[in-house]
């Protein structure tokens, strides 16, 4: 009997209009109608096990989306069948608690479409950049081993290296005038340091005797004239100041930014003609082997390598060749200039030829700093 029962709940009819409207009948009444409809099946049973069963049926019962609204009995005809999928409203989904509707969302079809779409665009683009870092580490083993046994081939004498003689030479030349360039600079800024301290001394000195000379009545001259000599003296030495910082910033740069450039663009070529001649020992190995398919894929893929080297080699050589070039020539104009201003500076400052020595620092358009505001430019590079 409750079997029964239960089987009609779950196909309960909807009573409609003659018209196919369902007025002003919600869409809820029926399971309200269902609901009450349990709790007198509880009242005559008695049995947990009777509401649970009721309680299954009426929450997996028929969708309403899915079933459709027949008017009068279950033999009528099929022009009163009206599909609920027409009918329009937020989709809800019943509890236990049929006093109480919950709103579902994200139920669409297309947002889980969209959603699912996303996640794969997603896991592609992660999965790709990994692809791409782990042949970037392949590709970087494989350079890095074959150069280190180039390496280490050349080292012990056994593998043979490309040598540009004349290249090779210009190279040595440059890392020997560097050398002996940064020992000028070297013995330059300890000049300029002393010198600094020395003007410093007269100048306190001057001070001191002028000071003094306004306390010692009967020495008043001596302290005079030794005050007025000893800042004549530091006001020539902050001129021969501006000229040898002027000259150890010039030098600085030559050796510093102008040699070291160079120098970097040599060591790129250095690298370049090493890994050169590890694909260029690579390939002949592979051409001394057997000539089958497989080894044949493998000498086309070495020859490719090579080639890529090869010019990667030759363009950096050239790129060196027109560097030292120009080097030279930079270098000769700066140290021509910059010989000439320490020479005058140094001449006429001993020389007390004052004049001179102001005439040489307008020559080269150098400007002085007050003595005490400002430490000289090479201390600040320190």
């Amino acid at each position: 009997m409750t079997d029964s029962i239960m089987s009609k709940a779950a196909t309960m009819e909807i009573p409609i209009n003659s018209n196919g409207d369902t007025g002003a009948l919600q869409e809820d009444d029926s399971l309200e109608q269902a609901a009450k409809l349990q709790w007198s099946l509880d009242e005559q049973v008695g049995s947990s096990r009777g509401t649970r069963d009721l309680q299954q049926v009426m929450v997996s019962g028929p969708n309403l989306n899915e079933t459709s609204i027949v008017s009068g009995g279950y033999g009528g005809t099929a022009e009163g069948i009206i599909s609920t999928s027409s009918i329009k409203g937020p989709a809800v989904q019943y509890n236990p608690d049929f006093n109480k509707r919950i709103p579902v969302t994200g139920l669409g079809p297309n947002m889980h479409h969209s959603s699912s779409s996303s996640s794969m665009m997603a896991e592609e683009a992660t999965r790709g950049v990994a692809v791409e870092k782990i042949e970037a580490m392949r590709k970087w083993s494989l350079n890095t081993y074959k150069c280190t046994k180039q390496m280490i081939s050349e080292r012990f004498g056994r593998g043979s290296r490309t040598v540009d003689l004349e290249l090779e030479a210009q190279i040595e030349l440059l890392r020997d005038t560097k050398r002996k360039y940064e020992n000028v600079l070297r013995l330059a800024r300890a000049l300029t340091n002393h010198f600094y301290n020395m003007v410093q001394t007269q100048h306190a000195l001057g001070d001191t005797f002028a000071d003094l000379s306004q306390k010692s009545p009967e020495l008043r001259d001596e302290f005079g004239y030794n005050a007025e000599t000893q800042k004549l003296l530091c006001k020539n030495g902050e001129t021969l100041l501006g000229a040898i910082n002027f000259f150890v910033s010039s030098i600085n740069t030559l050796v510093n930014k102008t040699m070291e450039d160079t120098l970097m663009t040599i060591k790129m070529y250095e690298n370049a003609r090493l890994e050169f001649d590890a694909y260029r020992s690579d390939l002949e190995e592979l051409s001394q082997g057997p000539r089958d398919a497989v080894a044949m894929a493998r000498i086309e893929a070495a020859q490719q390598q090579y080639q890529v080297h090869k010019d990667k080699y030759e363009r950096l050589r050239s790129d060196v060749i027109i560097k030292l070039k120009f080097l030279e020539e930079n270098k000769v104009k700066v140290m021509h200039k910059q010989l000439l201003l320490f020479h005058n500076a140094i001449s006429a400052y001993f020389a007390g030829n004052q004049q001179q020595l102001e005439e040489t620092l307008k020559q080269f358009n150098i400007k002085l700093k007050p003595l005490g505001v400002d430490k000289p430019s090479w201390l600040e590079e320190q």
